[in-house]
């Protein structure tokens, strides 16, 4: 996979992700997609999500993990690759500490 053929389809992985939770949450909780990180085969995709309130970020990506399903038909729809990739939701813990960084 070349790099530009990976930086694209980590980036529409990250605005499908985006769109999906937007549309699909209760809406209790914020899930913001922070990052998208794919294996070097390309069949896997860590998937970061940072969620607001904290409490709610267990719910969340419980959530995100029961929908992958539907989550990997959109993705099918809207994207053509030879390989879907596993999805695999995560809280972006890097991003939880850049926010304590900044509050202190």
């Amino acid at each position: 996979m070349t790099l530009f053929h990976e930086e694209k389809l980590t980036q529409s992985i990250k605005d499908i992700a985006s769109s999906f939770a937007q549309k699909q949450s209760n809406g209790t909780s914020l899930i913001t997609i922070t990052r998208v990180v794919l294996n070097p085969k390309g069949d896997r995709a860590t998937i970061f999500v940072s969620v607001f309130p904290e409490d709610k970020e267990e719910a969340a990506v419980s959530f995100l993990v029961r929908n992958r399903g539907e989550f990997k038909d959109e993705f099918k729809a809207k994207v053509r690759v030879g390989r879907i990739p596993f999805f695999e939701f995560v809280v972006d813990k890097g991003e939880k500490l850049r926010q304590k960084i900044d509050l202190l």
